[in-house]
């Protein structure tokens, strides 16, 4: 397996099918934290804080990863989380960038 921190968000072309649930296990084995939604057509996470700055201090590191990768997810924020959930809209279900962007993530915290 490479390291998916170290690649980069590719277009995809037209039709580029999803991930199949088992590739999507695969992958998610590397996103520590991450999990996958019933239909395996999306991954998942909610990060915890100690206080509001804190979490919009990761929302907006999260937003420059997402900039520059041009994959952007779904978030909800709160006063000390952030829930995160990518997928790949043009597919409609998950591709290697959801996994590229939630390991890249996961790198803000260290992980």
């Amino acid at each position: 397996m490479s390291d998916l921190k170290s690649k980069t968000c590719k277009p995809c072309a037209p039709g580029t099918p999803p991930l199949s649930r088992p590739q999507a296990v695969t992958l998610l084995a590397q996103l520590p934290g991450w999990s996958l939604n019933d239909t395996a057509s999306e991954i998942v996470r909610t990060f915890k804080f100690k206080n509001y700055y804190e979490t919009m201090a990761f929302v907006n590191a999260l937003a420059w990863v997402a900039h520059r990768e041009d994959h952007h997810p779904d978030i909800e924020v709160g006063y000390n989380r952030c829930h995160v959930r990518f997928s790949t809209h043009s597919i409609k279900g998950l591709s290697e960038n959801d996994c590229v962007c939630a390991a890249k993530i996961n790198a803000l915290l260290g992980e």
